[in-house]
């Protein structure tokens, strides 16, 4: 930390010139994040972004030896609180000129999607924070309720990178515990975010891929698990223009085989059972109850070899195989939220009341994995022009990367622990392919033997 206004010191030289590729800066003053006065928003912005490198949340930042090299504790609870400020054009700015960076990497014939995934988003601890909701975490095997929020997020992914592209903090309307604060300016993005809270995540999604599209993003499909894949949901998106990839429930939809309308087992009993392909049992076209066309492959459950796991696709033109291979991109995003909550300290480094807070922090935690995804690129990416990037490290003494590097192995264990131990193999294996094309000056910092056990 620094104790000057000067945001060409703020950054440690490994990342400063990611800052610089990226135009982070340039961004935020895109997005009206601007003050007239005082410490700019560019300053409180690394200073916040800069924090986990010192292995401590703001409370504890405040309590050390360095809090006479920072800011007071309200300057920069004003500078995240400031209902005006409109983070997602700040986020889909900045990651839209990321993906512009990478897609010139990405052949153009490669598949690119968005991928559709909530997350808990916990305040356990908490009594008083604004909009917090009793909520149900489906992902959990306890089948627990918590306090907090749930995370809805929209991601892209070419198959090599994940970028966050947008995300929404709901709360509930009906085990809401706290309301939203009468002194917010009802004209505010704040205040429109805090609408949008109250919205239902089929609601939201239609309109999160609207805004990333306006922002230039391209994909041609949206992935999503089967708490999305709602025949109202599927239609609404395919009218937008994308194809939907999913996984799907046994519930009571309704599809259309020679104009009857049968179940998923039912329709499992009509598909054509597949030729000599590994774990593809079966596969079918048939229509949706509302009239849209898609393509039915049945899956063995690996976890249950008596059962089976439907994937639909509204692009009836691929392969059973490329059906099952793009669906498998939407592992990314479990990789996402994992490392946000267990290396970027989300939910962590601030405690406050306030709904914006929530927004910014989130932010910038979803800003520095994009900062590292760069890094992971270009380290891993011949063709980038950061060939020299990571050789940096001549330069540094002290890498404040590897002190919050170093705890990733010993708290995934901990997030995994209640996970189905097929998925936490999964997930451990992608991690480490992340981690391996990470720059190797970050590298050699990390108890890489410790991931691979």
């Amino acid at each position: 930390m620094i104790a000057n206004n000067d945001q060409n010191k703020q950054l440690p030289n490994e990342i400063k010139s990611a800052f610089k590729d990226l135009k982070i800066l340039k961004h935020l003053r895109t997005a009206g994040i601007t003050k007239s006065f005082g410490f700019t928003c560019a300053y409180l912005f690394q200073l916040v972004f800069c924090l986990i490198f010192e292995n401590k949340n703001w409370f504890r930042m405040l309590e050390s030896k360095k809090s006479s090299d920072v800011p007071e504790k309200d300057t920069v609870y004003r500078f995240l609180n400031q209902s005006t400020f409109n983070w997602r054009c700040f986020l889909l700015s900045l990651t839209a000129c990321v993906i512009a960076k990478v897609s010139k990497l990405t052949r153009q014939d490669r598949p690119k999607v968005f991928i559709l995934d909530d997350s808990s988003y916990d305040r356990n601890r908490s009594k008083h924070v604004e909009l917090m909701a009793r909520c149900f975490d489906h992902a959990s095997q306890r089948m627990r309720f918590y306090k907090g929020f749930r995370m809805l997020t929209l991601g892209w992914s070419d198959g090599a990178t994940f970028m966050p592209v947008d995300f929404s903090l709901l709360s509930s309307k009906k085990s809401q515990i706290n309301g939203i604060s009468e002194k917010v300016d009802k004209r505010s993005s704040g205040y429109k975010r805090r609408k949008e809270a109250l919205q239902t995540a089929p609601e939201q999604i239609p309109d999160m891929l609207k805004r990333a599209m306006n922002a230039g993003i391209d994909a041609s499909y949206v992935l999503m698990d089967s708490w999305f894949t709602q025949q109202p949901l599927i239609k609404t998106i395919t009218e937008q223009g994308l194809d939907v990839i999913g996984m799907v429930k046994k519930l009571k939809q309704r599809y259309l085989v020679d104009d009857k309308r049968v179940s998923l087992d039912q329709l499992y009993r009509l598909a054509k059972p597949s030729d000599g392909k590994k774990g593809i049992l079966r596969s079918i076209h048939t229509t949706q109850a509302n009239g849209v066309p898609i393509k039915v492959v049945f899956v063995r459950n690996r976890n249950k070899k008596s059962d089976w796991l439907a994937i639909l696709s509204t692009d009836c033109t691929l392969s059973d195989q490329e059906i099952i291979r793009i669906y498998g991109m939407r592992w990314d995003i479990e990789v996402f939220f994992k490392t946000t909550k267990s290396l970027l300290k989300l939910q962590k480094e601030f405690q406050s009341r306030s709904y914006d807070a929530l927004i910014s922090h989130t932010t910038i935690v979803f800003t520095r994995y994009i900062v590292l995804s760069w890094q992971n690129r270009c380290n891993a990416d011949d063709r980038t022009l950061g060939g020299m990037f990571y050789e940096l490290c001549d330069e540094i003494n002290e890498l404040d990367w590897a002190v919050a590097l170093q705890q990733l192995i010993e708290l995934l264990e901990d997030t995994l622990k209640h996970t189905n131990k097929r998925i936490q193999k999964l997930i451990k294996s992608q991690l480490q392919q992340w981690i391996t094309g990470l720059p190797n000056y970050i590298k050699v910092y990390l108890p890489i033997s410790a991931c691979e056990s």
